[in-house]
This record gives C-alpha cells, structure tokens and sequence, in this order.
C-alpha cells in the first residue's frame, strides 16, 4: 500500500460567541484535515486537532517537511514512518506544532490501515467495547452567567443525552467557582457525571481549598488543577489532600511527558490527546503505559478519534464532545455520519478506519489555504 500523496487542509470556521476558560478565549474551532493517497485507490478521511493560532503552519508542516519522509513508503509500515517522522522534533523548533503535524500524518495512516483491512481503528486497537458513555465541555465563563443559568445549562445537557459535563474552573477563587459547581450539581441531579477543569489555572493552595469544598458534589475528577511551571509537584500535593481523582495530559505532547506525571504521583486519570501529542501510535504507548500503572484513560476533546481509542481499551472513560454548534460547528455539521448518541451513549462506529464521511461543502467554504 504506497503512498502517492499527502495534502493537509487548514479548517478555521468563526464562532458567533466568545467560549472563556480560566486562561483562554475560543473565537474560532480550527482543525487539519490530512488526506493520504495510496497507489491502491484509498484515500484518508480524519481531521484532527483545534490549534487555534497555528493550523495553517501545522499544514505547512505535513506538506514541506513530513510528506517528503513518506512519499513512496508503504503506509502499512506504521511505526517504521513514525520513527522517520519523529526526528524532526529534536531541533530547537516550536515540537509542539511538530508533534501536532506527526499526529495529523500518523491518525491518517491509520485509517488507510483500517480500510485496507475493513476494520474499525478500534478494532484494530483492542477492540474492548462498542459504545461508551460520552460528556459535554461546557459551563464556561460568560459576562453576566448565573448560577441560575448554569443550573439551567445542566439540564439542557441531559436532554441532548448527555451522561455528565466537564466544567470551567480555575478563572475565579474557589469559593467563587465553588458556587458554580454546586449550582451545576443542583441543575444537573445526583445521577450526572460532573468533573471540573482549571485549565492550569490555580496555585496549589488555592486548588486544594477549592476541591475541599466541592468534595461532596461527587466530582468524578478535577483536571489540571494547577499552573503550568510546578504543575506535576503542585498537582501531587493537591492530589494528597483531596478524595477528588486528578486528570492531567492534555498539555503533554508525548507518552514521555506522562511518565514525567506518572513518576511525580500527580495523577489518577490521564486524558493525553492524540491529536497534540504523536497520534495514535503515541497515544497507544502512552494508554499501556497507564495500565501497567493502574492509571484510567480519558481524552481531551476531539470525540471523532477518542472514540476509538477509548474502546479499545478496558481502562478508558468517557468520550467529551462540545454538543453546543456554537461551541463546535465541525463536530456538529462537518461529518456526515456521525455516530448516534443515546441515553448518554455513543455508539463506537463500526464502518473501517475512522469510519467519517466529511462534508466537503462546509471544508470548502472555511478552509484556509484557498
């Protein structure tokens, strides 16, 4: 199965409304699309990632530097093209828009393997189960946002058949954000899955002080409750001293980085994405990794990978979407046959490789190298 061509389409569809965390503002859901050609007729069809300020580079990246490596190469050879494409991380270069083009190239590759073999990704990756429960991102901060209206936002959720939310912290003091979370448990019922993210955005004093507080609203998980420059050390200390279970990953962008939180005893629950940090072959190292540790996988965003990944394994969780189209347009209109949801399930799709089917209308209409 040889490679003839590699394209890289830069997606960046504007959002109607500013989404706030503790130290960010999405105004825009970015995201390359790579599409690999083979000398047998199969074309890849997946989209990964949500770089906001840097697809275009990220495409570039596919385009110039990785494609030349694979060109000729036998797609099937995995692991061979990763470890040709892993070098160019080593320079003094920005690695992370690196690891993010290597994830685009190796996710591909792995669809063509699926189609080649007329399997699902998570078949070919352990295949544990068929569907899992899936959770919205939402509870963002906004101008004039009540408890009221949290409470309101929760329910809504479950209606659109969702099993639990994570939401927003870290942007206020925790007693503020503690209002917030009791706000949401009272919306969403006793029954709804509700885990909180900071974002990075607390020291460890004020982080320990805010799970204290919202312990008994039955916090599935408390992610990155800590500031970037100590956050192993910090996160450990917090996770010391509170029942809550500690996500962290998302900002790692290789299995190593993991083994660094791992080590440091900073997390009970790792949701490294596979679209920041080496693709699927990374992710696959990273989730061993994790069960040899007893630790639990999750995945940050991106449900049209992480449904795969998740339920090919017996220590994944829970799928997170952005159910709000204004919050997420591409999941919401830019696959033709996304998977069904229901009862706060997500049926894993079954068709080969990712099994996504693209409208190429709406890519046309946003894409960003035309």
């Amino acid at each position: 199965m040889r490679i003839d061509k590699i394209e890289a389409i830069p997606v960046m569809v504007p959002l109607h409304k500013v989404f706030s965390g503790s130290g960010y503002r999405v105004d825009s859901r970015c995201t390359v699309i790579t599409r690999i050609s083979t000398a047998d007729g199969l074309v890849s069809e997946v989209y990964n990632g949500d770089n906001r300020a840097h697809c275009g580079t990220i495409a570039r990246i596919i385009e110039d530097e990785l494609a030349p490596l694979l060109i000729g190469e036998d797609a099937t050879r995995i692991e061979r093209l990763w470890a040709k494409m892993f070098p160019l991380a080593h320079p003094n270069r920005d690695r992370k828009l690196v690891m993010e083009a290597i994830a685009c190239v190796d996710t591909a590759l792995w669809d063509l393997l699926g189609k080649s073999l007329g399997a699902s990704v998570s078949i070919l990756l352990g295949g544990y189960c068929d569907r899992l429960p899936i959770i919205a991102i939402a509870g963002y901060y906004e101008d004039g946002k009540t408890a009221a209206d949290l409470a309101h936002e929760m329910r809504r959720l479950r209606e659109a058949g969702m099993a639990g939310c994570k939401v927003k912290v870290g942007g206020l003091s925790a007693e503020a954000d503690a209002e917030r979370v009791a706000a949401c448990r009272a919306g969403a019922g006793r029954d709804f899955i509700l885990a909180v993210d900071a974002n990075r955005g607390w020291p460890a004093d004020e982080a320990i002080r805010f799970a204290r507080q919202v312990e008994q609203y039955d916090i599935r998980w408390f992610e990155e409750p800590c500031h970037w420059y100590d956050d192993a050390a910090m996160m450990a200390e917090v996770r010391r001293r509170t029942t809550i279970p500690i996500n962290a990953g998302q900002s790692e962008i290789s299995a190593h980085g993991i083994r660094r939180l791992i080590a440091a005893g900073a997390v009970d629950l790792v949701n490294f994405d596979a679209s920041e940090g080496g693709g699927i072959s990374e992710w696959r190292r990273a989730a061993a990794m994790c069960a040899v540790y007893g630790k639990t996988m999750a995945h940050h965003e991106e449900p049209q990978i992480s449904v795969h990944l998740l339920s090919a394994v017996p220590h994944g969780t829970y799928v997170e979407c952005f159910p709000d189209p204004e919050r997420d347009p591409l999941w919401a209109g830019m696959i033709r046959n996304r998977a069904p949801i229901r009862d706060g399930m997500i049926e894993v799709p079954q068709a080969p490789g990712f099994g996504l089917e693209l409208d190429w209308d709406l890519i046309g209409k946003y894409r960003l190298d035309r």
